[in-house]
């Protein structure tokens, strides 16, 4: 897990870098002296030019001064310290150039055009971008109240803090995509086949961005290698802290996390650990404590680093008797072991992956490529259209389903054991294979079928 990877300080040589400050004063120099260069060569090419990126300036402009200093992390005395460049935008940014630049090509080779993808990757990218954050926002909407509709509203948008839902991004890229096919008149099932391979390369560094995060894990495990040991810091670590695991006591919980307040739990220990942190401080079974993570320990980051790289310390106790105390120093180091439901996600998106363009060449089999453009329009979508992408759609239902049973950040929903993810996964099957039923029968796989059902949703 490495959250942050860089972090982009607030201020050089006096002067901050973002907002009215030096990436607004190169962005202005840089627009003056393309102005300048097309204004020498003249003609209506250059006023167009200047008109084009007189627009992107003004846009550019308004996110460096508005937009990009409220996403800057603060000091503990709430200073702005730097914009942070997160390990999950790093994936998250290498998952969008390889499967756009994927599917791009193998549109072009499949006789689609590179355009189309293209033009369809805004529309993804938005649309993925909201689905996975509304997604998100409904799965854990208590989390983002605050006392008025506009501090809500604003941590809600508060996409810096982190929270999105790979499923929410799947399908809210899904519907634009739709409304960008149609618009553009693109075949709908052959450009599925096309881009659904790329979706799992996608999905292999999505998850390796997950990683880096340090979301998305599973339950405890054994160690060994689909297991994985969070640093403190962590969202696991602090659950471990809660749960008293970590310090050496096996206890039941009394309380659901949302019954009490952020950072705190209480329980009944049930056994204690020899030698470990709660044998130490004398905690015994049979006893109900309240373990609180301790924030006191703030001040001790530097006024140059951001606030939360401050880790907790712990509280323990019973009734209003503080029975310990751990500082940072005192906790261990690393969380135990949890499944590596991130790596497992981006192992089966490789395989996956591979399994798709096999069973692609499959469906293709029968006449020779042809060289003139129709038949090669024909070839190129397969001789059943729209079965690739399908397929891809049933897979990642059933790992997802997979995955749920081994994930511990969802609970239960309408009155059973199977999270929503689950749920929406039963769905993408069940629809799924009946469109499968359906082009099966209704695709002859003969090329004039191909061409004639080539537009049908």
């Amino acid at each position: 897990m490495r959250r942050t990877l860089l972090l982009i300080p607030h201020e050089f040589a006096g002067w901050p870098l973002f907002g009215v400050g030096w990436a607004l004063l190169f962005l202005v120099i840089a627009v003056l002296a393309f102005v300048g260069w097309e204004s020498r060569r003249g003609g209506v090419g250059a006023v167009a030019a200047i008109r084009q990126i007189a627009g992107f300036a003004l846009m550019a402009a308004v996110i460096l001064v508005f937009v990009v200093p409220r996403t800057e992390l603060v000091n503990s005395l709430g200073e702005p310290v730097g914009v942070a460049v997160r390990g999950y935008g790093m994936f998250l940014m290498l998952a969008a150039i390889a499967s756009v630049g994927l599917a791009a090509w193998r549109a072009e080779r499949a006789g689609l055009g590179a355009d189309s993808i293209l033009q369809l990757a805004p529309w993804t990218f938005i649309g993925g971008l909201l689905g996975a954050r509304i997604f998100y926002v409904t799965q854990y909407f208590e989390d983002f109240l605050r006392p008025t509709w506009t501090e809500t509203l604003l941590s809600m948008a508060a996409l810096n803090q982190g929270g999105l839902v790979v499923y929410g991004g799947f399908i809210g890229g899904f519907i634009a995509s739709l409304i960008a096919l149609k618009r553009h008149g693109t075949p709908i099932w052959r450009i599925g086949d096309v881009i659904i391979p790329c979706i799992f390369v996608g999905l292999l560094f999505g998850r390796l961005g997950c990683l880096m995060n340090g979301c998305c894990y599973g339950g405890a495990c054994d160690a060994g290698p689909l297991a994985v040991r969070f640093p403190a810091g962590s969202q696991v670590h602090a659950e471990q802290l809660l749960s008293g695991e970590l310090l050496g006591i096996q206890g039941r919980p009394i309380s659901s996390p949302e019954e009490d307040p952020p950072g705190q739990s209480r329980l009944i220990v049930d056994s204690v650990r020899p030698d470990s942190l709660a044998s130490q401080a004398g905690i015994e079974a049979g006893q109900t404590l309240m373990i609180a993570l301790d924030s006191s320990y703030r001040d001790e980051v530097p006024l140059d680093r951001p606030v939360e790289e401050a880790l907790p310390g712990v509280f323990v106790l019973q009734g209003d008797e503080v029975l310990a105390r751990f500082s940072p120093q005192d906790l261990p180091a690393i969380a135990e072991p949890v499944w590596g439901t991130q790596i497992i996600s981006s192992v089966f998106a490789a395989i996956m992956f591979v399994v798709l363009l096999i069973v692609e060449r499959i469906l293709h089999r029968g006449p020779q490529r042809p060289a003139d453009a129709t038949t090669k329009q024909a070839w190129s979508g397969g001789r059943r259209p729209g079965v690739l992408m399908l397929v891809g759609f049933i897979a990642y239902g059933v790992l997802r389903i997979v995955l749920e049973w081994i994930r511990v950040d969802e609970k239960g929903q309408f009155g059973t054991s199977l999270s929503i993810s689950q749920w929406v996964s039963l769905v993408v099957i069940a629809a799924s294979l009946i469109a499968l039923f359906i082009r099966w029968r209704g695709v002859d796989g003969s090329e004039n079928g191909t061409l004639e059902n080539e537009n049908d949703l």
